[in-house]
């Protein structure tokens, strides 16, 4: 089976062209957010936003910055469930030891609405997400890319960068919103554009042979 060369920023044409199945090798600069991150967009830029009567919406001065960077970075770009283990050099330039994925699920509640408001492409973890993502995937153009769990040390070898953090002091180094470039991170898409995820097929498969073997 032929690798996919994607490259941030993802075209939505790109990202409508994959299908589950497919493997994936990612390049470029993405950002890290899970649960914390994905919490504090949500309450803190996007209902803010979708609330507020004026343009630009109604964020405190002291977080339009980082609304901005993440707007820039996010559109058209990826976010990674991951809590990495890192160190500091001498020079002060941190480095990723491990980089494995986190369990998506956590953030079902609040990845529709960061896919439409930031115009994601791409989501990356592992064991998959629920039909609202799902959904928000094909009306918004997006695909979950499911990474190795297990292999934290291998992915950390395809961060080539760190290039800034954002809320580590405010959320912790696992939780932060790290910036990082990427060179052939190895993915296989699990849920696509079209409504399809490997996800949802191996959830059914596997009650089928249960009520199999139950005599159901």
């Amino acid at each position: 089976m032929s690798v996919i060369e994607l490259a941030v920023p993802i075209s939505e044409e790109a990202v409508r062209s994959l299908h589950v199945g497919d493997t994936v090798h990612l390049s470029g600069i993405i950002v890290t957010g899970r649960d914390a991150a994905h919490k504090y967009m949500v309450e803190n830029f996007i209902r803010t936003s979708a609330s507020a009567a004026q343009h630009p919406p109604a964020i405190p001065e002291c977080e339009r910055e980082l609304y901005q960077e993440l707007k820039r970075l996010l559109h058209e770009g990826v976010i990674y469930h991951c809590g990495p283990v890192v160190r500091q050099g001498d020079t002060g330039k941190w480095e990723f030891v491990a980089a494995g994925p986190t369990t998506s699920i956590r953030e079902e509640v609040y990845e529709p609405d960061v896919i439409q408001h930031f115009g994601l492409r791409g989501v990356i973890g592992k064991g998959g997400m629920g039909p609202d993502t799902l959904r928000a995937c094909r009306d918004h153009g997006a695909a979950y890319l499911h990474a190795v769990g297990g292999a934290a040390s291998l992915i950390a070898e395809a961060v080539k960068e760190v290039l800034t953090v954002h809320k580590k002091e405010a959320f912790g180094i696992p939780e932060a919103f790290w910036v990082i470039r990427v060179e052939d991170f190895p993915l296989v898409v699990t849920m696509d554009t079209h409504g399809q995820s490997i996800h949802d097929q191996v959830e059914a498969r596997s009650k089928a042979t249960l009520d199999r073997l139950m005599g159901s």
